[in-house]
């Protein structure tokens, strides 16, 4: 479906709504590039569902039952849904509504999660370190690798994925083990690594720019992005063993029942994205890249679903699953709807 003359396309494999109304979740993802937040479910005769708003530069995204955390280009920020089971809206029957913001300034903010105390975690890429938000300052920094002599505001490594296992932080990714300004960018083909935050020690290396890692189902499951395959990594032997080969540049990694959710982005036509494995394993399955998401069996290493965005939007980042949501929408800043809306608790 076309969302605006020209801006955006969507379009999706023949059974992606059947998919979505059988398992009953819909679908978040971020694009920073155009700063958008879409919501993806169904509306009547299940038909897909396309709700977006505006968050600049918008990137990591977490979805608890009733919440939704998203960093944009300063700020970390808690969406609310404000409806009671059973109510609506408009047709909608989740409605998110920026609830509470922190400034943090410009880190770069990638992935987030909430630990089992509740505290916001998130990847401090900028400084290299995993932080908590503070009522008082821009970040509380909490870990850093081992391989890190300081923190410092240069971006030495690119970290930017984080596990959590059991309530607690446990692996890391970082596109290297540079300990200078902008050294990453130096190893971008095969200086990936994955660290073991408690344990603090480096487990995997030789990877190229991977995210996203997570455990589920008893594995780690890791995108090893500069190659384009999904995976999973033996945090034992620090071996990577691909899944599936995605045709596109790998961001965003959720899980439902047997099934990944992930994202795939066209690469940028720059030094940071070009000549990575990734170009070669394209022109060798004769494939060009995309952007949206794909689903994945976890069993078969089949993609099952597709999701395809065109348009104006080339790059995806994050992607949330919504259990129980039908079709769901947020609450923007440019119109005088957030100014309404008001909830009694």
């Amino acid at each position: 479906m076309t969302a605006s003359p020209r801006s955006l396309d969507i379009t999706s494999s023949r059974q992606f709504p059947e998919w979505l109304a059988e398992q009953r979740v819909s679908l978040a993802f971020t694009t920073y590039q155009t700063g958008k937040l879409f919501l993806i479910g169904l509306q009547s005769g299940d038909r897909l569902s396309l709700f977006e708003r505006t968050f600049n530069r918008v990137m990591g995204l977490y979805a608890t039952s009733h919440s939704l955390y998203l960093s944009s280009l300063f700020q970390l920020w808690r969406l609310e849904n404000a409806l009671e089971p059973g109510q609506d809206y408009q047709g909608y029957d989740r409605l998110y509504v920026p609830q509470v913001g922190y400034t943090t300034g410009d880190l770069d903010i990638h992935d987030i999660a909430l630990d089992a105390n509740d505290q916001i975690l998130f990847v401090n890429t900028l400084f290299g370190c995993l932080a908590t938000v503070s009522s008082t300052h821009s970040f509380v920094p909490l870990w850093q690798p081992p391989f890190l002599s300081k923190l410092a505001a240069e971006d030495r490594c690119h970290l930017n994925g984080l596990a959590m296992e059991q309530g607690q932080p446990r692996y890391v990714s970082a596109v290297s083990q540079s300990d200078v300004a902008d050294g990453w960018r130096d190893r971008r083909h095969s200086g990936g690594c994955i660290v073991d935050v408690t344990q603090n020690e480096v487990i995997a290396t030789g990877l190229s720019m991977p995210h996203s890692p997570r455990c589920y189902q008893g594995k780690l499951w890791l995108l090893n992005s500069g190659t384009g395959y999904f995976g999973t990594l033996d945090p034992q032997h620090g071996s990577f063993e691909p899944l599936t080969f995605c045709p596109g540049y790998l961001r965003g990694l959720a899980f439902w029942g047997d099934y990944a959710v992930v994202g795939i982005s066209r690469p940028r036509h720059n030094k940071t994205f070009s000549g990575l494995p990734l170009d070669d394993n394209l022109a060798a399955k004769d494939a060009t890249a995309r952007s949206g998401l794909l689903v994945i069996s976890l069993k078969t290493g089949d993609i099952v679903h597709w999701l395809r965005v065109e348009g104006i939007v080339e790059e995806l980042y994050d992607v949330a699953v919504l259990p129980g949501v039908r079709r769901p929408m947020a609450i923007g800043f440019m119109n005088d709807e957030i100014r309404r809306m008001i909830t009694v608790g």
